[in-house]
């Protein structure tokens, strides 16, 4: 049924364009600065790629090793690839300063509440900020899922070639193996990343 490496299924195909549509609106939406923008942008080397909004579903048979992913949440707790065997994951990529990320942290928070009791764990991934200013942007967008800490760079390298370098947002979907099964890059639709976290969660 499905042939060898990732597929773009017709959902896919269907929501890649309104992602990108959403994430040139993002941009503009954002454009007059709040405070926590203005401090997310208080240093150098801020700049970020975004991504197409393009959908890509990795078929079971195809997936690859589970993610072997090490790192430090900002609380200071360490999370390794043991807890993530049994549970269906979600990794989102940001940093504070990319207007699409603040798009989209509303519907990541109201779909984190949708399925914690599924047993469906979030964990953002900040590449960049310092604990302040991460703190800040959870408080004003109430996430309530935590964030890596991940300015080594250590979370990103355990899922290289799966997300881009400064591609900002990407979210990936992990199954119960802890493997990769579908991934965003740019900003995600909450229709379509409700979808393949409930396939997931199916499986």
């Amino acid at each position: 049924m499905y042939g060898k490496g990732p597929r773009l299924s017709r959902r896919s195909l269907l929501t890649a364009g309104g992602g990108a549509l959403a994430v040139v609106l993002g941009l503009s939406g954002c454009a007059q600065e709040d405070a926590l923008a203005k401090q997310a942008k208080a240093g150098d080397n801020k700049n970020y790629v975004a991504g197409d909004g393009s959908v890509t579903e990795f078929a079971v048979a195809d997936r690859k090793a589970p993610v072997d992913i090490k790192g430090t949440l900002f609380d200071g707790t360490a999370v390794t690839a043991s807890d993530f065997p049994g549970k269906v994951t979600v990794l989102n990529f940001w940093f504070a300063a990319c207007a699409p990320c603040r798009v989209e942290a509303p519907s990541l928070e109201a779909l984190h509440q949708e399925f914690k009791d599924l047993g469906v764990q979030f964990f953002g991934v900040n590449l960049r900020d310092e604990k302040p200013t991460a703190e800040a942007f959870d408080k004003t967008f109430n996430l309530t899922y935590r964030s890596f800490n991940d300015k080594d760079g250590a979370v990103l390298l355990a899922v290289s070639g799966l997300v881009p370098p400064g591609a900002v947002p990407t979210t990936l979907v992990l199954d119960k193996q802890g493997r990769v099964a579908s991934r965003v890059l740019g900003e995600i639709q909450k229709g379509t990343l409700k979808s393949l976290i409930a396939a997931a969660v199916a499986e």
